[in-house]
């Protein structure tokens, strides 16, 4: 995901869905191929059902304001099935933030000579 405009509505369609959901989004960051987000939620949160709601959701959204896209991907699904899920009890917010807003960024040692 490299087009700034695809990178708004993404951003913009999970805070739409957020209303749905009572999450609270804390950062979204996204890398070539796939975003990372932080949210807060409560313990109730059926966490599959949000996931899949903006899979789905952004997919389609997506898809329709840029057909582009689709040719670029060379396949019907957008995202995949899959996704990962980790608690942030072993590192600070300020540590995981900070990972969350280097994605893409290469550094020194990750340059190409």
């Amino acid at each position: 995901m490299k087009n700034p405009d695809v990178i708004d509505l993404l951003k913009r369609k999970i805070n739409e869905i957020i209303q749905t959901f009572d999450v609270d989004v804390l950062n979204i960051e996204c890398d070539e191929d796939h975003f990372h987000m932080i949210f807060k939620s409560n313990p109730s949160l059926d966490i599959p059902k949000y996931i899949n709601s903006i899979k789905s959701l952004t997919s389609r959204e997506i898809r329709r304001n840029y057909p582009e896209v689709k040719e670029i991907l060379g396949k019907d699904a957008f995202w995949s099935r899959s996704y990962f899920l980790a608690t942030t009890g072993q590192v600070t917010l300020d540590v995981l933030k900070s990972y969350i807003d280097n994605q893409g960024v290469k550094s020194a040692s990750d340059k190409e000579i």
